[in-house]
């Protein structure tokens, strides 16, 4: 069997574009080193919520399949590498999958094969660290393989925007391996946009969320103070936005989670630390965002007191703990560290979510609630952190009890604060 296609991660970020080149009747086979993942692809459960059950049956009617068997990736033309980049247990950028990754590809590379990776890295690692463990195949990029760099573009949740009209960015270790990635994406994305070099294309990917994660500290932080001024920051910011030039509208909330704002700034700061110049701003701009999760805390501490109870032994109740709406991903989700405060105060922490089945924090299971309105009925205080669409938010305030709002889209009630 040979395949067009071969992707090697078959996550938020493979699975949609497996989805997209099998649509245009590409022959594609997904290639993940977790078995469990495989066996429920094979038999049509989806495990990311970009690629729902019906879209994967469609896709197994088509062709596709996954495996764990390396050998597929020397019978497939092109090899896309889409795997985590994720930051280690002392904050720093981790590389770990995306060498593995290589080294596999590696290990099945033949000559005329095209290479892209999609995973998020730092300016020059593509040709840095991915090429030279490539290359130990015995081959040589731009004249035996093609290797080529596209970011990678998903927005979990997004009903708008995916794979086919996302525009594509795409650049080439030369100008020959970008035209055939160029090409191979311009089959499913409706615009393609080439770059001229490699590390211009790698550092575009962290200058989009970069952007996004300073202006989100920045309202972030304007949360913190506006709470002690009592100014209402939520009008505020729609006032501004009335603008119809030189304002964008940022949101605060209780922190930043998922694969892309918490970790993409870091990788940025990264380079600039290696250059001996320190990224200030976008530092500063990870420290405010980590900080917001002990802010709700502070928050949760002051309204329990407002109505005569204290923190320890305290029932609060969580509502919505993925990182962002409508998505169950529980990447970098600020809950965590929110539960974790929570519980080291003393206080029974309970969450309901109906996204996931069950929330595990630092090792120890967090009690679910299923039914929204009883649950607040029983809870000291309820905080909601991510209004999914599929939550009726009457039933948070319909128990009683006191309300955060860390989203500022709770109903106007007396009894609802907002962060």
């Amino acid at each position: 069997m040979t395949y067009d296609y071969a992707v090697v991660g078959l996550g938020y970020v493979g699975m949609p574009l497996a989805r997209a080149a099998a649509a245009v009747g590409g022959r594609v086979v997904g290639f993940d080193v977790a078995a469990h993942r495989v066996e429920m692809l094979n038999a049509g459960r989806s495990p990311v919520d970009t690629v729902s059950d019906a879209e994967l049956a469609v896709m197994l009617d088509q062709g596709f399949t996954a495996t764990t068997d390396p050998a597929v990736l020397a019978a497939s033309d092109t090899i896309v590498i889409c795997v985590p980049t994720p930051l280690d247990g002392d904050h720093r950028p981790n590389l770990g999958q995306v060498c593995a990754a290589a080294e596999t590809v590696g290990a099945h590379l033949r000559a005329g094969t095209l290479v892209v990776l999609e995973s998020t890295i730092w300016p020059g690692a593509t040709e840095g660290v991915v090429l030279p463990i490539l290359e130990r195949s015995g081959l040589r990029a731009g004249r035996d393989f093609g290797l080529a760099y596209s970011p990678e573009r998903i927005d979990p949740g997004n009903p708008h925007y995916g794979v086919q009209n996302t525009p594509k960015l795409v650049a080439g270790h030369t100008r020959a391996c970008g035209d055939r990635a160029a090409a191979f994406y311009g089959k499913f994305v409706a615009e393609v946009v080439p770059v001229s070099g490699i590390r211009e294309a790698e550092l575009s990917k962290l200058l989009e969320n970069t952007y996004r994660s300073v202006n989100i500290a920045l309202v972030n932080e304007m949360a913190m103070f506006c709470d002690e001024l009592d100014i209402d920051l939520w009008e505020s910011i729609e006032a501004a936005a009335t603008k119809p030039f030189g304002f964008e509208r940022f949101l605060p909330g209780p922190g930043v989670g998922g694969h892309c704002i918490p970790v993409d700034p870091v990788y940025l700061a990264h380079t600039a630390r290696g250059l001996g110049r320190p990224s200030r701003l976008v530092e500063l701009a990870v420290e405010v965002n980590e900080r917001m999760p002990g802010h709700v805390f502070s928050r949760i501490q002051h309204t329990l007191n407002t109505v005569g109870r204290c923190t320890n032994g305290a029932r609060v109740l969580l509502v919505g703990v993925t990182y962002k709406p409508d998505v169950s991903d529980v990447r970098e989700t600020p809950a965590v560290p929110l539960a974790r405060a929570l519980r080291r105060a003393g206080a029974h922490v309970v969450f309901t979510d109906p996204l996931i089945g069950e929330w595990v924090v630092d090792g120890e299971p967090v009690d679910r609630e299923e039914d929204l309105a009883a649950a607040a009925a029983s809870c000291d205080i309820a905080v909601l952190l991510q209004p999914h669409r599929t939550l009726d938010l009457h039933d948070i305030t319909a128990g009683g009890c006191p309300v955060l709002d860390t989203r500022g889209v709770m109903p106007a009630d007396p009894r609802v604060s907002r962060l």
